[in-house]
């Protein structure tokens, strides 16, 4: 059920997922750029908060008919899984923060192309940014990013396992996708009202995220690892006691 302790690691997950390079790495160039227009930030902040909760509201609605399909809801099998998961994905952090970061890292310096980021994001700001362009990158950021959702898909795992209905899991996606966003729409609200106090610094943050997109991934991995295998452990302590 929806309990605080719960409420509260979905609201970690959605801060984890706020440091992704559709949530923030993209927000980021585009507040960092001399001119912008915020009403394009602020739609295309908008869409991928959308894109992910029509996406989690399709998965949640799976993953709810096959746990009750199942009938395992109540029992440890989905416990001791939400557990393997967690822990396999903590341990994997320290392979993307070790040889496999290194190898992305190197990988991407030989090649001297654009990443598949600086293609999407190529006319996105300026005088001829839109609110349509905004959509189609926000949805095709989403899209990408599909295969490393990994909070999001912590979170959506964590709703159906702990027995949460549709409608208020749906409810709480909606929540997680306001978190999610905010703090891009902090730096929005920091860059409009400081103005050039603050480029210099977000120029110097959108640097970092190019640089260190695979130490952000192992960090992602880590956290929700974290967070998944504890939540699994509070309940199987409970079951036991």
């Amino acid at each position: 059920m929806l309990t605080p302790a719960l409420l509260a690691v979905l609201a970690g997950l959605a801060l984890v997922d706020s440091l992704s390079l559709g949530t923030l790495g993209l927000p980021v160039w585009m507040l960092a750029q001399p001119r912008f227009r915020t009403e394009v930030v602020l739609v295309y902040l908008a869409a991928i908060a959308a894109f992910y909760w029509v996406l989690g509201a399709v998965l949640l609605g799976g993953l709810s008919i096959i746990v009750e399909q199942l009938e395992v809801v109540d029992g440890p099998v989905v416990d001791w899984v939400q557990l393997a998961v967690g822990v396999l994905l903590f341990g994997a952090s320290f392979l993307f923060d070790g040889p496999i970061g290194r190898w992305r890292r190197e990988r991407r310096e030989r090649s001297g192309r654009q990443t598949r980021w600086q293609r999407w994001r190529g006319g996105l700001v300026g005088p001829e940014a839109n609110a349509r362009t905004a959509v189609l990158t926000a949805v095709g950021a989403g899209i990408v990013e599909v295969a490393t959702m990994v909070p999001y898909l912590g979170a959506i795992g964590l709703l159906s396992a702990n027995g949460v209905g549709f409608a208020p899991g749906v409810a709480v996606l909606a929540g997680y996708g306001v978190v999610m966003v905010t703090p891009a729409l902090v730096l929005l609200a920091m860059r409009l009202l400081l103005a050039a106090q603050v480029e210099r610094p977000l120029g110097r943050l959108n640097k970092w995220f190019e640089r260190r997109s695979g130490d952000v991934l192992a960090w992602t991995l880590g956290v929700v690892g974290f967070l998944v295998a504890t939540d699994a452990l509070g309940r199987l302590r409970d079951s036991v006691g």
